[in-house]
């Protein structure tokens, strides 16, 4: 039987681990062992974190949305706005009306009163 050498292939191996742990602290840069489980913890939080964006973006939108209702006074809060919206068939999402508010105010105050007035 031949012999199987394959030497090289853990060490490529490891350095590809030791490549992804590269920046982090101390020993999890360092040792192999230490740094696959370190790599195994940042792959599955930076899963958990992609998620956690969508939660977090969408939070955002409605507090500057409600926020800016309270200023313009126009509508009561967030939830009569899309009250209305639906009423009207206008399909805005969240992210869209909430720039709106930053990027242009006087449009947003625009969309408001047409809503209240049909």
């Amino acid at each position: 039987m031949i012999r199987i050498k394959r030497g090289n292939i853990a060490n490529v191996r490891r350095k590809k681990i030791l490549k992804l742990a590269k920046g982090f602290f101390a020993a999890h840069s360092r040792l192999f062992r230490i740094a696959h489980s370190k790599i195994l913890k940042a792959f599955k939080n930076s899963f958990i974190g992609r998620k956690q964006k969508k939660r977090f973006f969408r939070r955002l939108w409605i507090i500057r949305l409600n926020a800016a209702l309270k200023a313009y006074k126009v509508l009561k809060n967030y939830s009569f706005l899309f009250f209305y919206l639906k009423k009207q068939n206008i399909f805005l999402n969240r992210k869209i009306l909430s720039q709106l508010t930053i990027i242009d105010p006087r449009t947003f105050t625009k969309l408001l009163t047409t809503l209240i007035e049909q």
